[in-house]
């Protein structure tokens, strides 16, 4: 039994450790529903939770109050369900032909954007006999999903058949805090809700919660900013740090000038060299662009920032450490964590945080912890 144990311990040591501060993701609600100035504070949690744990995350913001989510797909919002029991539940990504009944039959709220799908949910109610709540997606400048101005009339006649839920749209750029867009849609979005049945509107993202004049209405539905990220680019990130990353060092070598690393000798050594072999790859969420950038990824190990030196590949990466202290095999470097911030991991791979968080490898070792409340990060 002890074998066992040891080789338990043994194999979770060798993995990357990803570490969720659920301490800190409650504060983060909490902070973000504190400025929602009385409206609902929602929770986005698609995407398995932006690639924390769709589970564990929802139960923390069950467990602080949070009381409204918001899924893509009706199999996240199913597997929400079952930790989130009387939670209203919002599918983002609206009806899918012929699955109207999935959504009753696990309390689930479609978010409708087209006249297609409202027809069919209308048409399906009134089968039912039942008024069953719905969502109305407005567009408003995004032109991805989303009513048009010119289908409201015909959307107002068929919603007589079921139960309007919220009328939502989505800001194209509210990380933008000046950009004349954001005011511009706020109006539409009130000039088409004029148009439409009274119901509880929406519009307000993480970004969108730190707009001067906030549009926050009735409910405000956050997601990045939750998990740690920066709502205000370019300004102090209001939010606590949710997430850490840490990789196993499975070797260490010298190399002399003028030898190169990585596929396709893509990095030539300028001098002699001491490099690392660390146990991620683009196969875990470490993106491959981390290595062709300009700037290019940096980890930071034995108290120094470290670059990756030659392309990641899928399992592996290489740091060069000749300008840090000792490291050995074993060791663990920081990928996420106090040194290193999902914006800045972003901005060194050319990318957004969004995209970090969201490719977070299923490889890796969890532990969920819970921090205790602090008055900054």
């Amino acid at each position: 039994m002890q074998d066992d144990e040891a080789a338990k311990d043994a194999r979770a040591f060798g993995q990357a450790a990803l570490t969720v501060d659920l301490g800190a993701l409650a504060e983060n609600w909490r902070r973000l529903a504190d400025r929602a100035q009385g409206a609902e504070c929602a929770a986005v949690v698609k995407a398995d939770a932006y690639g924390l744990g769709i589970r564990p995350v929802a139960q923390a913001l069950l467990d602080e109050g949070c009381e409204t989510f918001f899924v893509a797909h009706v199999s996240e919002a199913e597997t929400l369900r079952t930790v989130a029991l009387q939670a209203r539940i919002f599918v983002l990504n609206g009806l899918t032909p012929g699955a109207a009944g999935l959504y009753p039959s696990s309390r689930l709220i479609p978010v409708l954007g087209s006249l297609p799908e409202i027809a069919e949910w209308a048409e399906f109610c009134a089968s039912d006999g039942a008024p069953h709540p719905a969502a109305i997606h407005i567009d408003t400048g995004m032109n991805r999903l989303g009513l048009a101005a010119a289908d409201l009339p015909r959307a107002r006649a068929l919603m007589e058949s079921f139960t309007p839920a919220l009328a939502m749209s989505h800001f194209v750029s509210s990380e933008d805090m000046s950009a004349p867009r954001n005011r511009r849609q706020v109006e539409r979005f009130e000039q088409a809700c004029a148009k439409l049945p009274p119901m509880p509107a929406s519009l307000c993202n993480s970004s969108g919660m730190f707009l001067e004049d906030a549009p926050f209405f009735d409910l405000c539905r956050p997601g990045y900013a939750l998990y740690g990220g920066n709502p205000t680019p370019g300004s102090d990130n209001p939010m606590r740090r949710v997430v850490g990353l840490t990789a196993v060092v499975l070797q260490v070598r010298d190399v002399a000038a003028g030898e190169t690393a990585g596929y396709n000798a893509r990095w030539t050594a300028p001098s002699r060299r001491r490099l690392a072999t660390i146990n991620l790859g683009y196969a875990d969420g470490f993106l491959r662009s981390g290595s062709d950038g300009p700037i290019g990824v940096e980890v930071f190990a034995a108290g120094h920032y470290c670059p990756i030196v030659g392309r990641i590949s899928m399992d592996l990466s290489i740091v060069d450490i000749s300008e840090t202290g000792p490291v050995k095999r074993g060791d663990r470097v920081e990928i996420l964590g106090p040194n290193i911030g999902i914006d800045e991991l972003a901005a060194e791979a050319g990318t957004i945080g969004y995209e970090i968080l969201t490719r977070l490898g299923g490889r890796f070792r969890r532990d969920y912890i819970r921090s205790q409340e602090q008055a900054s990060d």
